[in-house]
């Protein structure tokens, strides 16, 4: 009798489920909470408009039409909140974020133009950056395909190598008996370290930066990937074998799926790496690319368009990631407790 009372108390794990969704739904977000990032977008602009500037300010001023769009945005988002649907939600979640997003614009306004703390031209004001990227939009944007392609090559190029070499040494005794070793002794070398070494080998400098990126992403890739392989649980291979599976059945169907996390933790480095040996690339005797816009605007104190070809690294930089993971999520959506971008 105890027992059947137990299980009369104990709620269905269907039915608290169903009631933590129906609960959150119930919650919609508070107007303080939802109206911060309208109010840290209306402090910014009356702060831009009513400081005087201490510094010699900008020949056109995008950022107060900047702020008074994101006041727009932040007061349509409020609304979207009070919602209980998928868009609410997103609203809801985002929402302390963006106002962290406008607070740190507010405050880099105020440290450069209006209380000058943080002097020219070193750290250029909102109004100088937006309009440098307004400006040369066009040299941007070249330097930014130009960019891409570099990296695309040089990514796909040590990707192909990383997986084949760490699949092959994952898998097979002899080739990690001689493989292993190249990879210690090459592999924890920077790749920026054969900078000469490529200039010589390569006829020209797209060839060169290509061969370095390759190189950078090549080492993590075949690591974790080797790693990933060489750790599947042997039970999985047995059964496959019991069930007739041949050689290329259990290489392709069995090891590589389940080392899915580690190949895709090694790309995932190999990516970084690649970003990090762009920049380096794209230094060393070319005339295109992020990496050389830097440079050259740097030369010329221009540091406006340094901060603009920041920005413009950091979305570019970010959206791949975003891709990356985005293919990581649609192979291995089966696992739980993965990290989202």
């Amino acid at each position: 009798m105890a027992i059947q009372v137990l299980e009369t108390s104990a709620p269905s794990p269907a039915r608290h489920d169903r009631g933590e969704a129906v609960e959150r739904r119930r919650i919609p977000s508070s107007w303080p909470r939802a109206l911060a990032p309208a109010v840290a977008a209306a402090v910014a602009l009356v702060l831009h408009l009513a400081l005087p500037d201490r510094q010699p300010p900008a020949t056109s001023r995008p950022f107060a039409g900047l702020t008074a769009a994101m006041l727009a945005v932040a007061l349509a988002a409020a609304a979207v909140q009070r919602t209980s649907g998928r868009l609410g939600a997103w609203a809801r979640h985002r929402s302390p974020l963006a106002t962290g997003v406008v607070l740190a614009l507010a405050a880099w306004d105020l440290l450069t133009i209006k209380l000058a703390w943080m002097p020219l031209p070193y750290f250029p004001d909102p109004d100088r950056v937006l309009t440098a990227m307004w400006e040369d939009r066009e040299a941007l944007a070249l330097s930014a395909f130009h960019s891409l392609r570099l990296l695309a090559c040089g990514y796909a190029l040590g990707a192909a190598a990383g997986l084949a070499s760490g699949v092959l040494i994952g898998w097979s005794r002899s080739a990690r008996y001689w493989g292993m070793p190249l990879l210690k002794v090459i592999g924890p070398i920077p790749a920026t370290a054969y900078v000469p070494l490529a200039m010589v080998m390569f006829p020209n400098a797209f060839a060169s930066g290509v061969a370095l990126i390759a190189v950078a992403v090549w080492f993590p890739v075949a690591m974790l990937t080797c790693s990933g392989v060489a750790d599947v649980p042997k039970a999985y291979l047995d059964v496959a074998r019991t069930l007739g599976a041949g050689r290329s059945f259990l290489i392709f169907r069995v090891a590589v799926p389940s080392a899915l996390p580690s190949v895709f933790l090694g790309l995932f480095m190999g990516l970084g790496a690649a970003f990090l040996t762009l920049i380096v690339a794209e230094t060393l005797g070319v005339s295109s690319g992020l990496g050389w816009y830097l440079k050259w605007k740097q030369g010329y104190l221009e540091y406006a368009h340094v901060y603009a070809a920041l920005v413009i690294m950091s979305l570019f930089f970010s959206g791949l990631m975003t891709l990356l993971f985005k293919v990581r999520d649609r192979l291995s959506g089966w696992r739980k407790g993965m990290i989202r971008w």
